[in-house]
């Protein structure tokens, strides 16, 4: 398990995670952004519905779970 955090900013999905392709790209990272501003630990997929965690949320267990999380802060 990773416990060094990766050098990209919270905002910014790991690419294998979420490509920039991927047509609900910019609506996830708008998502994803209001709730890092609002300080919740996550939010709703805009495609799906399901509830994401943050990075901020991620980064404050202190290592990477191993689950596959879109915005893992751990993952290179």
């Amino acid at each position: 398990m990773a416990d060094a955090r990766a050098d990209r900013p919270f905002t910014q999905p790991h690419p294998e995670r979420l490509s920039a392709a991927d047509p609900s790209y910019d609506k996830v990272v708008q998502a994803h952004t209001a709730a890092l501003e609002r300080g919740d630990m996550s939010y709703p997929d805009p495609a799906a519905g399901l509830s994401v965690l943050t990075a901020a949320y991620l980064a404050a267990r202190g290592t990477c779970c191993d689950s596959g999380c879109r915005h893992c802060p751990y993952l290179d």
